[in-house]
């Protein structure tokens, strides 16, 4: 995968990449990423675990608070198959919900209160690539 982010948009999965392309595509996202002054953030996984997971990771990777599951969601215990997970780094919580037909992977929309310019969404990336 040679086209960076662009290429990203056209996919209703992630796609499978090697060490170089994550390493580039994480290159080129970072710039994208501190232009911003805020994120939300979309999780398609086969399960909320996973789901949840691939949220931890990002924002272990980029230094954020963990977000809290909003209260009104149900148990992630209790919801079985494949997920939406919707984070939202200004209310400090997430929600996930039951979602079939989805692709699979990570979205990331960045906002700016003073530049729009900067606010876009990237991705899908794969689950994993914010994993340590």
């Amino acid at each position: 995968m040679s086209e960076g982010l662009t290429a990203l948009r056209e996919l209703r999965s992630a796609p499978m990449l090697q060490a170089p392309e994550r390493a580039a595509l994480l290159t080129e996202l970072q710039p994208c990423l501190a232009a911003c002054d805020w994120f939300t953030v979309g999780v398609m996984a086969p399960t909320a675990a996973r789901a949840l997971a691939c949220l931890r990771q990002l924002e272990t990777a980029l230094g954020w608070s963990p977000l809290e599951l909003d209260p009104a969601c149900e148990a992630l215990e209790a919801i079985e198959g494949p997920v939406f997970l919707k984070a939202n780094q200004n209310t400090g919580r997430f929600l996930v919900r039951r979602e079939t037909g989805l692709g699979e992977g990570l979205l990331i929309t960045g906002h700016s209160n003073v530049n729009p310019d900067a606010e876009d969404t990237w991705g899908p990336f794969p689950l994993d690539l914010f994993a340590a």
